[in-house]
């Protein structure tokens, strides 16, 4: 399982919109984000562009450490 830290996250809203973005990123599988903990848990089900993966977190209006 890989992580990322991700900053604003405050509710389900929130998680929502970090999981589908992480899930629209090819390679990614069975992205889980935690608003409480401020992590992104997702599994590699093929290469992932990690770039990418943080560019759509961002565009979604978090911060990805």
């Amino acid at each position: 399982m890989k992580t990322f830290v991700v900053k604003g996250m405050r509710c389900g809203h929130c998680k929502a919109a970090v999981e589908d973005a992480a899930a629209g990123i090819a390679g990614v599988a069975d992205a889980s984000a935690d608003p409480a903990r401020g992590i992104l848990s997702y599994e590699e089900a093929g290469p992932v562009d990690v770039h990418a993966l943080k560019k759509a977190i961002e565009g979604a209006g978090f911060e990805v450490e």
